[in-house]
């Protein structure tokens, strides 16, 4: 066996499949084996893999153990002569495999070999090759110097920026993503080190490689795409603390106890400082826009005061500024947020929705609250026009000035070309009228060979009037028509040609999406984290994040009222300890109170958005719970795709007793 190759899963199905396609193509030409670790995913990535790709082997833990632990368990039952540790949210080349195994059979004293990395956009990634996070290296990337002073040979070695990246250099320090190692050099320094659970086990293994004699190479003529989370994952806590403590661990292990010493004392800092920062950054992102509200709502319901007063010789205790106002605009702020008034891109319609929703709300309490405290019906319907006019002015504003971050939805849609034969681009076509999605569809690119077979097989159809060019001219294209976005078919297109076409420059701003064949799919973006927009067949309404928000306040506001009634409620229920157990798990956010019916070896849920497991279920509206395997996915589907929070409610009506039974997957 020349090479084994190993991926580490953990919940991300689409681009499992994608990878999967990748690799497998990559590997025609040579002796391969794929093994595929999973974590304990519920995203159906394994039963994707068992019905699509059956010569795959996979090693399904029962809980995730980490990454280094997981790529420990399939190079044990590797048999290759070099070991490849890939990420699943990766797309190789078809000669990357055979380019690389190549180089490192022609270079003995090459220990392990990682290739040249550009993101979903087309950018290429810095930590393709980096340096030795010495004391000194972390105190440059720390204090900022790197990013001020790239390419210097003392600020820039974290990155190593000076390094032409179009060159074969030896670097310190590979990439996880893709590393190619010498299975003998595995046996001479032995395997990942599982003290690092994520992050930090690339940069112990590859120093260890240096250190037993041998060179890491960085190899740039191959590329391939790593979806990476890094953009989204360094505005989090938790990455902050993983990160920065595999560090610590790293120092402590390799360097000397003074130099270990002066690291873990960077490190700590940076932590505090990094936590922080990342904590004001999420908060400010978050709540920039409310906070903007907030005050404009305050400062306007000031002057309709003050104006009302005057003008109707009204006078207003000082508890109406203090109390009332206040509470109408976060009633006004919560309504416009559940409304999906604060999601990118904004959506003015949306606002207005909140808006009114909010203010009739408001008006209901009005009702109901003693006479003392109705201060003044006509100031609520003066504050909602002002309310509707201020955020719908600030959103205009703020689009004008290009805040970063803010995008503002607008009438005119995304021009979107794919590249692609006939029958596969005709298929992406119908995939994206199916879903739904709006597009302002321009034309086909399609390979020179598909436009002469199709001109000389049969007279010119739909495929053939939509036909702009061949993928050869795809970047004057993409200037010329002004194409926004370009989905690439995987059946057609390799991914060769996909790579260097998402690598040209063009005058335009264009995203780049790969439909993977045979699959209801298209995805692609410069984050595994942030997958932008996820076509998918008969799109599912649960994932939107309106229905997300609706239904998690369902069930807080649901388990809050079985709460404050739990006295009564526990004589209701079969299971009167689980009932109460459960209403704390759905409080935290590990469960929901209606979730999919699973069976395993059925694959339900497979292709379904994940969703908390759920106390209910679909089958608990029905009589007869002893349903088929295809029945029960039919009922989960239809759930998903037609949701509305009415359904957790009829749900939870017929299955009223069961309440206390213990979730699907809970932990």
């Amino acid at each position: 066996m020349k090479l084994s190759v190993i991926i580490v899963n953990y919940n991300v199905k689409y681009f499992l499949e994608q990878c999967l396609h990748s690799v497998l193509n990559a590997s025609g030409k040579m002796e391969t084996e794929v093994l595929v670790v999973d974590n304990n995913s519920v995203d159906g990535s394994m039963d994707m893999v068992s019905h699509k790709f059956p010569t795959v082997r996979c090693i399904c833990n029962k809980e995730n153990v980490g990454f280094s632990k997981a790529n420990n368990q399939g190079i044990r039952q590797a048999k290759g002569e070099y070991i490849l540790l890939l990420n699943p949210d990766t797309v190789v080349e078809e000669d990357t495999f055979e380019k690389t195994v190549a180089y490192m059979d022609q270079h003995s004293n090459a220990g392990a070999l990682g290739v040249k990395m550009i993101d979903g956009s087309g950018r290429f990634l810095p930590e393709s090759k980096r340096g030795l996070p010495t004391p000194s290296v972390a105190f440059f990337k720390i204090s900022g110097l790197t990013a001020l002073f790239p390419k210097s040979k003392v600020f820039g070695r974290y990155h190593l920026r000076y390094l032409d990246e179009n060159e074969i250099h030896e670097v310190e320090v590979l990439a996880g993503a893709f590393m190619l190692i010498r299975a003998t050099v595995l046996e001479k320094i032995g395997l990942l080190d599982e003290d690092f659970f994520m992050y930090g086990e690339d940069i112990d293994l590859s120093y260890r490689i240096v250190k037993s004699g041998y060179k890491n190479i960085y190899y740039p003529h191959t590329r391939i795409i790593h979806y990476k989370g890094e953009s989204t994952r360094k505005t989090s806590v938790n990455y902050v603390l993983v990160f920065y403590n595999a560090m610590i661990i790293f120092a402590r292990k390799h360097f000397s106890r003074q130099h270990a010493s002066l690291f873990s004392f960077l490190i700590h800092g940076a932590i505090y400082l990094r936590a922080s920062v990342a904590l004001l950054s999420r908060f400010l992102k978050k709540m920039s826009l409310p906070i903007l509200d907030a005050t404009l709502l305050l400062g306007g319901m000031y002057f309709l005061k003050e104006y009302w007063s005057r003008n109707m010789v009204v006078n207003y205790p000082e508890i109406f500024m203090l109390m009332a106002v206040p509470g109408y605009i976060l009633i006004w702020i919560v309504s416009v947020y559940f409304s999906g008034g604060y999601e990118q891109p904004v959506r003015l319609p949306k606002i207005i929705r909140g808006i009114f929703s909010g203010t009739i709300l408001i008006l209901v309490i009005y009702a109901l609250l003693p006479e003392i405290y109705r201060f003044s019906r006509a100031l609520i319907l003066l504050g909602a026009v002002w309310a509707s006019i201020a955020m719908i002015v600030s959103r205009l504003v703020i689009n004008m000035i290009g805040w970063k971050g803010f995008t503002l939805e607008s009438d005119n849609l995304k021009r979107l070309l794919i590249a692609g034969g006939s029958e596969e681009a005709t298929r992406v076509l119908s995939l994206l009228k199916l879903s739904g999605s709006a597009h302002n569809f321009i034309g086909f690119a399609t390979p020179e060979a598909t436009i002469n077979n199709a001109a000389s097989a049969k007279p010119p159809g739909e495929f053939d009037n939509f036909t702009v060019g061949t993928i050869d001219n795809l970047k004057e294209i993409i200037e010329v028509y002004k194409i926004d976005e370009v989905i690439f078919c995987a059946r057609d297109i390799s991914s060769n040609q996909i790579i260097r076409y998402m690598s040209l420059e063009t005058t335009e701003e264009v995203e780049f999406k790969i439909a993977p064949p045979e699959s209801l799919f298209i995805i692609g973006s410069s984050s595994v984290d942030n997958p932008g927009e996820l076509y998918v067949i008969d799109i599912n309404s649960i994932s939107r994040n309106l229905n997300r928000r609706n239904k998690r306040l369902f069930d807080m506001v649901f388990s809050l009222l079985c709460l404050v009634t739990v006295p009564v409620g526990l004589f209701t229920q079969r299971e009167p300890r689980g009932f109460l157990q459960n209403i704390f798990r759905v409080l935290g956010g590990k469960s929901s109170w209606v979730g999919y019916h699973y069976l395993s070896e059925s694959g339900s849920g497979d292709n379904l958005p994940p969703i908390r497991p759920g106390v209910l279920t679909p089958l608990d509206s029905l009589k007869n719970q002893h349903l088929d395997p295809s029945t029960i996915n039919r009922l989960n589907g239809l759930y998903a795709k037609d949701y509305r929070v009415y359904a957790d409610l009829n749900i939870i009506r017929l299955g009223f007793k069961n309440l206390g039974r213990k979730p699907v997957f809970a932990a």
